[in-house]
Formats: structure tokens, C-alpha cells, sequence
């Protein structure tokens, strides 16, 4: 058996089920991944642009821009002022800040049960690792 192989054969069968659960979860607030998401960021390291929620996330700016324009309908997030028109920052709103607060109560309680019998060792060493490979990857698309 090939080890490699083995380990993103998992890694790939682990992301869609993981993905469409979150999903279910986000659900019963209204929510996606990809709103819930900009919140988790917004709500951990503030006001941010459009361009560095694009980066952070992998995603092209028009993607962001969609799911942002979306989080504003709702009330969740709004643009700060700022000197240079042509970047759009972006914060929670107080709403946007309880909601974040009201899912996370439910996320919490969903990874903790999907993380059961795992223990903090080995989900350090599973972040350690996870962080390598994306660092990897990054390396390469510079290349």
C-alpha cells in the first residue's frame, strides 16, 4: 500500500461528508460554508479587505464579493469607511457578532462530536500536518 495514496485517498473522503454535515449545521441559522466562513475570519481577526478575505480563502475576489454583498443584506457585516475607494473594507456588525456567537455554540458542539475519541495530541499533529501540505501546495503554485 501507498502511503501517500492512502492518506489523500482519506483526505478526499473526509471533506465532502465533513462539508455537507457543517452544512446541515449552518443550516439551521440560515447560513453556508462560505458565509460562515467570512464571519469565523471576520469575527477572529476583524475589519479585513475583500482582497485578503480572497487570498485567506483561495477564492477569486467576485466570489467573496458575492457572498460578502449577501452578508450585508443580512446585516451581518458592513464597509468601514476608508481613504482609498478602491479597497473595500469589511467588519461584523453587532447583529453579525451575535449571530457569529449563536452558531458557534452549535459548530462547537458538532466538531466536538465528530472529533470524538481523538485525542488533543493527535489533533495538534493533524493540524501541524494539514498546515505543512497547504504550505506545500502554496509553494508549488509559486513555482
Amino acid at each position: 500500500m501507498n502511503i501517500s495514496r492512502e492518506f489523500f485517498q482519506q483526505l478526499i473522503q473526509l471533506y465532502r461528508p465533513f462539508e455537507n454535515h457543517l452544512n446541515i449545521q449552518l443550516a439551521k441559522h440560515d447560513l453556508y460554508r462560505a458565509q460562515w466562513t467570512i464571519l469565523f475570519y471576520l469575527s477572529n481577526n476583524g475589519s479585513t479587505s475583500l482582497v485578503e478575505l480572497s487570498n485567506y480563502h483561495g477564492v477569486e475576489k467576485p466570489t467573496i464579493t458575492r457572498t460578502i454583498n449577501r452578508l450585508e443584506e443580512l446585516g451581518y457585516v458592513e464597509q468601514l469607511p476608508s481613504h482609498d475607494k478602491r479597497e473595500k473594507r469589511m467588519q461584523l456588525t453587532l447583529i453579525g457578532k451575535n449571530v457569529y456567537e449563536d452558531v458557534r455554540v452549535t459548530i462547537d458542539a458538532y466538531e466536538q462530536n465528530i472529533l470524538k475519541g481523538i485525542s488533543e495530541t493527535d489533533q495538534l499533529k493533524a493540524i501541524q500536518t494539514m498546515d505543512e501540505i497547504r504550505n506545500n501546495i502554496l509553494e508549488q503554485g509559486a513555482k
